[in-house]
């Protein structure tokens, strides 16, 4: 099977997707997220593959019960065992060609064997400038990630 960096998600927004504004939830978002980005990430990987963290989740716009939904994931960045995945949601009226962004996100993901040890993935090349910028970004929200677990560490520490 041919290694894939990329897939989209497309579906309607159902009424058990909603919450009594008539709104998509944002956890039910973030679920669609981490499905993507799974699908993304063992496409890439050829591996099962485990969410580490979601980092710069920005909510622009909710998602109406009845739009159509693209959920789109692409590998962003790649470690030795480590997937940066960025993740884009748009939504718009089923029948028309415009979408617009909702949200979007970097999600990291590590390719696992079957005893649950991190495995090496392929190395990932950005080759257009688009490419380049989206890798520059994601390395950086993975050194923010990491920073924000260290705070917490220290806070914590800090505390005993």
């Amino acid at each position: 099977m041919a290694q894939q960096s990329e897939v989209v998600f497309r579906f309607l927004a159902e009424p058990t997707d909603v919450n009594f504004g008539g709104k998509v939830h944002g956890g039910v978002v973030m679920k669609w997220i981490d499905q993507a980005g799974y699908a993304c990430a063992a496409g890439w990987s050829g591996a099962y593959c485990v969410t580490v963290s979601v980092a710069g989740v920005r909510f622009h716009r909710p998602i109406l019960v009845g739009q159509i939904v693209e959920v789109s994931a692409r590998i962003a960045h790649t470690g030795k065992t480590s997937m940066q995945i960025f993740i884009q949601v748009r939504c718009g009226d089923p029948q028309k060609q415009h979408m617009v962004e909702t949200n979007h996100c970097i999600i990291s993901f590590i390719a696992m064997d079957q005893a649950g040890y991190p495995i090496p993935v392929a190395k990932y090349e950005a080759k257009t400038q688009e490419q380049k910028a989206l890798e520059q970004y994601a390395i950086k929200m993975k050194e923010i990630a990491i920073q924000t677990e260290s705070l917490l560490q220290n806070t914590l520490d800090q505390d005993d």
